[in-house]
């Protein structure tokens, strides 16, 4: 694993739009209908810009899969990060959706422990490499990473077919939140 550079921006973004392309929790976000595509790569840089201010992003070692972690108790409010939602609402949320953005970000903020803890915003293999173990890979290195730190991995999908995949790595549900779709949260002590 290594620990991706503003210059490997591009390239993750290009990963997580591919990856994410048709996940209910992003399709929400990013309205789909027109410009879909464009909506999701907007998500996708802007978490990357979130991630690289308040938190770290990482590669796997042959550099077709990526993941976000966010340190929650680190983000802070400052003109940078007002800048970026701004851009967010503009170039992928939209106006008219913003009250449905805010309010399920405030009931997913309400399900999260408020304590210091390796967020996993965003994990994605290209899907032209997925199924050989690169994810898998990856997501080993990223729990040893939060061991060695000392904090709890927490993270949340909305694929049901992918919790078999997240519990063969220790992750637990510990609740879960009905939107349009169904979001379940897990957790690795």
């Amino acid at each position: 694993m290594i620990k991706a550079n503003y210059g490997d921006k591009q390239l993750v973004v290009d990963i997580l739009s591919k990856s994410f392309e048709n996940n209910q929790s992003v399709n929400y976000i990013a309205n789909s209908g027109n410009r879909k595509s464009n909506r999701i790569r907007y998500l996708m840089d802007y978490s990357f810009e979130v991630c690289h201010q308040f938190g770290d992003i990482f590669l796997s070692d042959d550099r077709h899969a990526v993941a976000l972690i966010l340190y929650p108790e680190t983000k802070k409010t400052n003109l940078s990060s007002v800048l970026l939602d701004v851009k967010l609402i503009l170039n992928c949320i939209g106006v008219s959706n913003i009250g449905k953005a805010l309010k399920r970000e405030s009931s997913i903020k309400k399900l999260q422990p408020q304590k210091p803890m390796n967020y996993l915003w965003f994990i994605g293999v290209d899907p032209q490499e997925q199924g050989k173990g690169i994810g898998s890979q990856l997501m080993e290195e990223i729990i040893y990473y939060s061991e060695k730190v000392q904090k709890p991995l927490y993270l949340e999908t909305s694929t049901l077919s992918n919790l078999p995949w997240y519990e063969k790595f220790g992750f637990q549900v510990y609740n879960e939140l009905n939107l349009s779709y169904k979001l379940y949260f897990l957790n690795r002590e």
